[in-house]
């Protein structure tokens, strides 16, 4: 494994004065998938959360490309690199398609990359294209989500953190979607961190899987090697696989 882009050791935090993770650690390389999985209410969220700075961190290391961030507000975080897609979408319902995307526009955060513009964009998800001048409010879910995503790309971030992307989304949609994270798979040298219920979604976007119970790890193929079963994973995570 190339040296982490993004490394979490011993990770505790919570909200407030709640303590939902205990002792959570991965290293996350340039180009490379990491799906979390677990049941519901185990803390899958909160670790997205934590890495983007919106959780209580309580103790442990979260390192972007070497710089322990632990203590940084989410603003520097996005600055340095970590663009954060929420279950809510959190778009601008007032501001238009073309809006959204361009007030979310920063420079690449490493020299040489390919950046992320409305164009790029939008060839990655034509439908946001279609609806370029439509508000946000005007948007289906699948297209809010879309938005989102493109939202997040437009800052240039060198790690995207995906929280449930393809949540609550009709069947064609999340047909859509999925292709076009393959896509970004293959176009970018991004990092993800991805949380998603849909097990056999994340089995077919990476090899990569830590499960979560309590707050806790219970499973981490770190290499990516022995990818397990989808029988093993309904154990663990309580979800079907299927």
């Amino acid at each position: 494994m190339t040296d982490p882009i993004l490394h979490c050791d011993k990770l505790c935090s919570g909200w407030g004065d709640t303590r939902v993770l205990s002792d959570v650690s991965f290293a996350l390389s340039r180009g490379s998938v990491l799906a979390i999985l677990g049941r519901n209410g185990v803390g899958k969220s909160t670790l997205l959360s934590t890495v983007m700075g919106r959780a209580t961190h309580k103790s442990g290391a979260i390192k972007l490309d070497g710089r322990d961030i632990a203590h940084l507000p989410v603003y520097e975080r996005a600055k340095l690199g970590i663009g954060f897609v929420p279950q809510e979408r959190e778009i601008f319902p007032s501001l238009s398609v073309r809006e959204n995307l361009l007030v979310a526009a920063k420079p690449p955060h490493r020299a040489g990359t390919e950046p992320w513009s409305l164009e790029r964009v939008i060839d990655l998800m034509p439908r946001l294209g279609e609806r370029i001048n439509n508000g946000g409010s005007q948007l289906s879910g699948g297209e809010q989500q879309m938005l989102s995503i493109g939202r997040a790309l437009m800052g240039n971030p060198s790690v995207l953190l995906l929280d449930e992307p393809m949540e609550g989304l009709a069947p064609v949609i999340i047909d859509g979607l999925v292709a076009a994270l393959h896509r970004l798979r293959a176009q970018s040298e991004l990092a993800i961190l991805l949380v998603e219920q849909h097990v056999s979604l994340a089995l077919e976007f990476t090899d990569r899987i830590l499960v979560l119970d309590r707050g806790m790890t219970v499973y981490d193929n770190v290499d990516g090697r022995d990818k397990p079963d989808h029988h093993h994973l309904d154990k663990l995570t309580g979800v079907s696989a299927g």
